[in-house]
């Protein structure tokens, strides 16, 4: 399964890998400054949402063509239910 972003949907999970590199850089620093353990743990949970969001961009993305190429009759020879349990094990990783 090989995943194709394009456009609008690439820009979009760039843009929230990139916040949630800023994010994580600021946590960085807020330790090293001795902050508020309230205040990084928040943006630690920030950042964390941020890798979240990307991860199911990517994947509902991926859905979205495996399930195209299938009706297509473009598969790669995996039937519907290996192609399924592949997905779901990837969302999955991200519980």
């Amino acid at each position: 399964m090989e995943l194709d972003l394009a456009g609008a949907e690439l820009k979009a999970v760039l843009n929230r890998l990139r916040r949630a590199q800023g994010q994580i850089s600021g946590v960085i620093r807020m330790i090293e400054e001795g902050r508020d353990c309230e205040e990084v743990v928040t943006q630690l949970a920030a950042a964390s949402r941020a890798l979240d969001r990307a991860g199911f961009a990517i994947i509902a993305t991926g859905l979205q063509q495996c399930l195209s190429e299938m009706e297509n009759g473009r598969g790669d020879g995996e039937d519907a239910d290996k192609m399924r349990a592949r997905l779901e094990k990837l969302f999955l990783s991200l519980a």
